[in-house]
């Protein structure tokens, strides 16, 4: 019996399947538009002179697009962070993973991490540890909220994990691994705030690498066993 039915792709539930998939790809397409469009109107004018309406002009879309995807200008400048966070998290994972080499090993090459990154986008970078002792927070959905609660105990866990890794291999006192690695963020964050705000005095200078080696030498001193 000859089958009479459309080419499979198009049947019922695969059709579907297509529609949905390209759909979502567009969907990431346009928020990913949205938010590069954010960087660069945050960059230039800051958080709070920035609009929803200049951003959407630099994505070329309607205001009203950009509230389909984000709730507000809060929750458009916590998905910046959280992607930077993410991103962090993952270089983070993949020292971890480093084989033949011990904790103190992995912790300069975190410290090397943690000021490429500033290196790479430290107008991001600097967002997302205002955000994380601000006022922010409390303009965010719960989705959003949540996200950033998961992403942040990811990037803890992972700068633990390399701490517990000292412990264990008798190179860091015995201390709790997620006060140090709490130790090692505050350490990152304040750095990076303070010098920036002496950047804001004196434009010509910015200390962040030579600090931060700094603050790094003098801190993996104090974890030595």
């Amino acid at each position: 019996m000859t089958d009479n039915k459309p080419y499979s792709k198009y049947n019922g539930d695969n059709y579907n399947m297509g529609i949905q998939e390209r759909k979502q790809r567009e969907k990431e397409m346009r928020r990913k538009q949205i938010m590069e469009a954010a960087k660069k109107v945050f960059s230039a004018k800051g958080f709070s002179r920035a609009t929803m309406e200049e951003i959407a002009g630099e994505a070329e879309l309607s205001p009203g697009t950009l509230y389909l995807y984000f709730k507000n200008k809060e929750e458009l400048h916590t998905s910046l962070s959280i992607d930077i966070l993410e991103y962090i998290t993952i270089l983070m994972k993949k020292i971890i993973g480093k084989k033949g080499i011990d904790a103190n090993e992995k912790m300069e090459k975190l410290k090397d991490t943690f000021i490429d990154v500033y290196e790479y986008d430290s107008m991001v970078l600097i967002n997302l540890f205002h955000l994380q002792s601000g006022e922010t927070l409390k303009n965010l959905s719960p989705e959003v909220l949540e996200q950033l609660k998961e992403t942040s105990a990811d990037a803890l866990g992972a700068i633990t994990s390399i701490v517990q890794e000292g412990i264990d291999q008798g190179l860091f006192k015995e201390r709790h691994p997620v006060a140090l690695a709490d130790i090692i963020w505050a350490t990152y964050s304040g750095v990076v705030l303070w010098v920036d705000s002496k950047r804001l005095l004196n434009n010509d200078k910015d200390f962040v690498r030579q600090t931060l080696e700094t603050a790094f030498e003098i801190m993996l001193k104090g974890f030595e066993k």
